[in-house]
This record gives structure tokens, C-alpha cells and sequence, in this order.
């Protein structure tokens, strides 16, 4: 007897790694070792494999077994591995080919009848595979829709421990087995509804289409029923389609946190609404022993959405402050670091107070005035100065309900058109630079090379030399200066678009 080898993926974040499965099986009394950092749901798996290998036609060798997962250093999670593990014990006993078995990648969980179930993060494991060289992998057939998704290599999808023993040379006959496959989701209705069912609050219609033209993070502040989160939730519909780069990543984001996928990669900017009692670890990740993505990362190349935000914990609230900066989400854990991407724009909505009649005319207010800073200011000045536009939103009158119908309205296809126009001249003009969006552009590029018209800038020169504004407030102004020149059509900010966005900065304030 020799040793068997196979080979897996071992996933931190959404980055993995190759690991190879070796098995030694030798006389003596019954063992089974496994070794090589598993984790919990890994160290499972000798009596999963054990079962497996029984009710899939052949004999668990009676002796001592060792499977080592190499390297021993590289911390191991999930069930992903029984497959491997399998493979490399009927490896080690001449059952299957052990070259072929060697060469393949063998991703999937295995249940106690030797079927393959659909496992959690395959989308990943076969895109690092695909990128490690490997040229075919073996994944449950209920994966088979998302791993196909993986340009360059081939990926094989069979049904149980049986079927890939047979594939990999085993002299068995084929048994029709029924495939376990993922539950099925119904489509869910499209619930963002249209711009155009906003009534007044002009500033708000326009102020959603200049965040989604530039990239920019927005807070909107007013009265229950103002439709702060009317407005929020018509931003998606108005986004344009995600690229090749960002819908992998969403995609492969989606399948490690056990979303479907399904047979095609997402097209559409994700959002992500966060109930207000979310603990950091929801918001940006983490978890006990296995580390998956959280709201933040499920958000990344959309919109993270967070209502009533005075109501999070603030230490939740300002666990985002790094993400909005760098754009990444980097969790430590002993057994390593995961990095999940995290570039989302930020949407908060704020009453002005606890019962949120502050401001309101002919409504009382029963909060004391420190109540009120104390509700305001659990969203801390750090996390307020990474927002571009801050905005109020009051609440609409008798005679602006009267008029709605009478005036001119913006529909989602129109600011939709708008906005991919704006992008699009962004994209030109930063062609060949390392961000394409308005809301990426480093401070340095802002006040040299994209600096704007000469004697336009000093109201904001001002406001920098009072305080008003922060070097970073600053940047920001000129960030959304500059998506306002690329929908109003101009070649570089001037007075007027330095002013608007001067406005936006500070109206929320």
C-alpha cells in the first residue's frame, strides 16, 4: 500500500489556496487521523468519509488511517474537503487511478449515502483553482450552474462518491443516484420602484442621481415620512450594470455567504439593508472560527443601506470607518486573516431626534436638547466626515402633494441614462489611472491634475481656513464638484459646481 493523493482548495476570505490530501492507511488497530489544521466541521469528516466510502461499494480499510493536509501550517475550513479525503483513501488502496486522482481539484461535502450536497463557496474554490493552473475540477452536481461560471477550466459535476470513483477509474458498475441539489429561491419581486414616485423633495431626487453618478457615500436627515428611505431605495435602480470584474466578485461573495448564484454571474449592483440591531461582526464580517463576509462585503460594488443609523451600536457604525477609506475589509483571527472586498456606497437615514418631530412646524418635539445631540451623536464626526453629501429632507406639504402631478418628474430610465452618461465621461477622462470613479480620486490628483477652474475654489479655501471643513471634507467637496461637471457637461469644476457641492456637504450639517 502507498499513499494516496488528491487534491482541494482551501478558502481564507474570498483568496484560496491549493492543498494537497494525502492518506496513508497501514496495519494495526482501527484509527482514523486527521491532521493539518482542520477545523471542527473538517474533523467531522472521518466518520461523513467513513460512511461514504461503505455505502458507496467499498471496504474503509480496516487499519490505521492518516490524512494529512499539506501545508500543515495553512489553517483548514468547512466540509469541502470530504471529497478529497475520499479520493485520496481510495487512492492509497489502488481503487482508482491515483495519477488521476492526483491531478484533479475534488471539491464537496459528502453525505453518509455517498452522495454529493452542494457546498457553500464553490464559486471561489474553482476560480482559484482555474488560477493555480489546475486543468479540471470535480464539484456536487448541485454546483454545477456556478462553477461552470469559471472560464479556463474544466469542471466535471457528478453526483456522488460512487460516480467519482468510476470517473477516476474504479472498476464499478454506475448506480442512478438523485442528484442533492440546492432549494430552490423564487425571484423576488423588484421593490425599488421608480424616482419618479418621489413627491417633491427636488434636492433629494437630484442629490440620489449625483451620488449614483460619482460613487458617493450620502446622508439624508429628516422627519418620519419625509421619504428618506423612499429615496434610498430607488438608488439601485438607477445604478448601471456591474462589469466582468465586479460581478465575479459579487458573485463569488454571494456563494461563500450560501446565497444562490445560479447559472449566471450578477449583473445588477447588490444592496444590503441591515437591521438596526446588527453587532459589528454582521455588518463587516467575522464569526467564530470560520470567518465569512458580512453586510459590508455583501454590499461591495453597491449599497449598503443602514436606516434609523443613530439606532446602530456605534461601535458597529464606526467598524466602518476603515472599509469606506480603503475600499477592503481585513479580519484577523488566530488562525489567519480573510479579506473580503468592500467597496459600497454608504446610505444613512436619520431621524432628528428620538420621536423625530425636531424642526417639524406645528408638531412637538418632547425631546430635551440634550437628548438630541446625544441621538445625533452616536453617529460619530469621524464616520460623518467620509460622507460626500449630507442632506435634509423635510417633510412634503399639502400644496406639493397638490402640484405633483402638474409639474415635470424624473423617472428611474432617465436618471438611469444620466447617470451611465456621467460615468462614461468620467471613464474618459480618468482613462489609464487606477480608479474610474469620482468618489475614488486620491486627494493629490484632486489639488494637482484635477484641480478645478483658477478662483473657484477659494469659498472652499475659506470654509478650510474656519474649520468648516476637514482635509478630508475638502477632497470630498471636490470629489462631488467634479461629478457635478460630468452630468452638467463641462470640462473641469467652476464656481457653480464647487457652490452645489459645497451645499451638499453642509446642508445636512
Amino acid at each position: 500500500m502507498g499513499v494516496g493523493r488528491a487534491r482541494s482548495i482551501a478558502l481564507q476570505g474570498l483568496e484560496g489556496a491549493p492543498v494537497e490530501i494525502e492518506a496513508d492507511t497501514a496495519s494495526g488497530l482501527p484509527a482514523f487521523a486527521l491532521v493539518g489544521l482542520p477545523d471542527t466541521a473538517l474533523g467531522e469528516a472521518k466518520a461523513r468519509v467513513r460512511s461514504a466510502i461503505g455505502n458507496s461499494g467499498f471496504d474503509f480499510p480496516a487499519g490505521r488511517v492518516t490524512v494529512n493536509l499539506s501545508p500543515a501550517s495553512l489553517p483548514k475550513t468547512g466540509a469541502g474537503f470530504d471529497l478529497g479525503i475520499a479520493i485520496a483513501l481510495l487512492a492509497a488502496d489502488g481503487l482508482v487511478d491515483p495519477e488521476r486522482a492526483a491531478r484533479a481539484v475534488h471539491l464537496g461535502e459528502l453525505g453518509l449515502d455517498g452522495r454529493l450536497r452542494p457546498s457553500r463557496g464553490i464559486l471561489p474554490m474553482v476560480l482559484a483553482a482555474a488560477r493555480a493552473g489546475f486543468e479540471s475540477v470535480i464539484v456536487p452536481a448541485g454546483n454545477a450552474g456556478e462553477a461552470a461560471l469559471v472560464p479556463g477550466i474544466r469542471v466535471v459535476p457528478i453526483a456522488s462518491l460512487r460516480g467519482v470513483a468510476i470517473h477516476l477509474g474504479a472498476e464499478l458498475d454506475p448506480i442512478d443516484v438523485d442528484p442533492l441539489l440546492p432549494p430552490a429561491v423564487a425571484e423576488s419581486p423588484d421593490e425599488s420602484g421608480d424616482l419618479a414616485d418621489v413627491v417633491g423633495n427636488r434636492d433629494a431626487v437630484e442629490a440620489v442621481q449625483i451620488a449614483a453618478a460619482g460613487g458617493h457615500h450620502m446622508f439624508l436627515l429628516g422627519p418620519p415620512g419625509a421619504g428618506k428611505t423612499m429615496v434610498a431605495a430607488r438608488l439601485p435602480g438607477i445604478l448601471p450594470d456591474l462589469d466582468e470584474h465586479a460581478a465575479l466578485e459579487v458573485s463569488c461573495v454571494r456563494s461563500l455567504s450560501g446565497l444562490p448564484v445560479g447559472g449566471a454571474l450578477a449583473t445588477r449592483p447588490p444592496l444590503e439593508a441591515p437591521h438596526h440591531s446588527a453587532s459589528p461582526a454582521a455588518i463587516v464580517g467575522g464569526g467564530s472560527g470560520v470567518i465569512r463576509p458580512g453586510a459590508a462585503a455583501r454590499a461591495a460594488h453597491g449599497i449598503l443601506f443602514l436606516d434609523e443609523a443613530p439606532e446602530f451600536a456605534p461601535s458597529a457604525l464606526d467598524s466602518l470607518r476603515q472599509p469606506l477609506e480603503s475600499g477592503v475589509i481585513s479580519i484577523s483571527r488566530v488562525t489567519g486573516t480573510a479579506t473580503f472586498p468592500a467597496r459600497f456606497q454608504l446610505l444613512l437615514a436619520a431621524n432628528p431626534c428620538p420621536c423625530g418631530n425636531a424642526g417639524v412646524r406645528e408638531a412637538e418635539c418632547s425631546c430635551t436638547p440634550s437628548a438630541r445631540r446625544r441621538y445625533l451623536g452616536r453617529l460619530s464626526g469621524p464616520l460623518l466626515d467620509r460622507v460626500d453629501i449630507r442632506l435634509n429632507v423635510p417633510r412634503v406639504t399639502a400644496a406639493q402633494l397638490r402640484l405633483a402631478g402638474d409639474g415635470p418628474v424624473t423617472t428611474s430610465a432617465e436618471a438611469r441614462t444620466r447617470v451611465v452618461a456621467a460615468r462614461e465621461r468620467a471613464a474618459r477622462r480618468l482613462r489609464g489611472r487606477s480608479w474610474r470613479l469620482n468618489a475614488h480620486a486620491p486627494g493629490r490628483w484632486l489639488r494637482g491634475d484635477g484641480a478645478p477652474s483658477p478662483g473657484s475654489a477659494t469659498t472652499l479655501d475659506r470654509a478650510l481656513e474656519r474649520g468648516a471643513l476637514s482635509m478630508r471634507g475638502y477632497d470630498r467637496v471636490l470629489r462631488v464638484a467634479w461629478t457635478l461637471a460630468d452630468l452638467d457637461g463641462v470640462d473641469r469644476p467652476g464656481l457653480d459646481q464647487i457652490g452645489r457641492a459645497l451645499y451638499l456637504r453642509t446642508a445636512g450639517a
